[in-house]
């Protein structure tokens, strides 16, 4: 059995990225808050959804540097569980976007063996998206390339919660206690098939995490950028891989 903390010391791969030193290790699992849309549509005199429709590009054009520079698996927060308070027809256009998302890059997606993942209850969404979503996710389940992760009405906590109550049944049902470890929580959190958290990036300023991935972040580099995200790009990536390599991962020890 190996220990959440054992599984977090996995080192990165230690190709080059393009661009980078041979000797910079790219980091296999990179995670992405994408903030800034609004602050970006807004600096131009532009309604929200412009800055939405900005950020979409930018999340193709992101995923695909990620594959051109190495990345095992990228994770980007598209939508919290605390995004429902924002006002309702914000919250339709965004659907409306990744429905286009969905059917427009899905097919390059495929061909580039890409496997779509979903963290988060994305079937609290709208049926037809949820019959996209799980289209989406069947036709990229045998790829055996990169990993795209998208988090969907995703919130940490409520990730853990579920992993509590889960664990909690098993030991109802005659688990011992002391089976509960880290690797026993990590076996029942979303990104239980992807590789450690490596890197986590937060565009536009903003210093914090935001209910995103709390636990696979205990040990992740956290990079905090001032770029918006629709201005985010692949230089932009190669050079939070840059700082990556730069960065000393002790993981406690000397």
């Amino acid at each position: 059995m190996t220990s959440f903390a054992a599984r977090a010391s996995v080192p990165a791969d230690d190709r080059a990225a393009p661009g980078l030193p041979h000797s910079a290790p790219i980091p296999r699992h990179v995670a992405i808050i994408m903030d800034g849309n609004g602050r970006w549509a807004k600096a131009r005199r532009l309604p929200r959804i412009a800055g939405h429709r900005q950020g979409v590009e930018a999340v193709r054009r992101i995923a695909r540097a990620a594959r051109e520079q190495g990345v095992e698996a990228l994770t980007l927060y598209a939508f919290s569980s605390e995004n429902w308070r924002r006002p309702e027809q914000e919250i339709g256009d965004l659907m409306g976007l990744l429905r286009h998302f969905l059917k427009s890059e899905i097919d390059e997606l495929h061909r580039e063996g890409v496997r779509l993942r979903i963290l988060g209850n994305y079937q609290a969404l709208q049926p037809d998206l949820v019959k996209l979503i799980d289209n989406a996710v069947a036709r990229t389940a045998t790829n055996n390339g990169p990993i795209l992760a998208i988090a969907l009405n995703y919130g940490a906590q409520a990730e853990l919660v579920a992993a509590a109550r889960r664990l909690a049944e098993r030991v109802a049902a005659g688990m011992p206690v002391s089976a509960i470890d880290e690797a026993a929580i990590d076996r029942e959190l979303d990104t239980h098939d992807l590789p450690p958290l490596d890197l986590m990036i937060r565009t536009s300023g903003e210093q914090r995490l935001s209910n995103f991935l709390l636990w696979q972040a205990a040990y992740a580099e956290l990079l905090f950028v001032d770029t918006l995200w629709p201005d985010f790009d692949g230089a932009a990536l190669a050079e939070a891989i840059a700082a990556y390599g730069r960065r000393q991962r002790r993981f406690g020890g000397l």
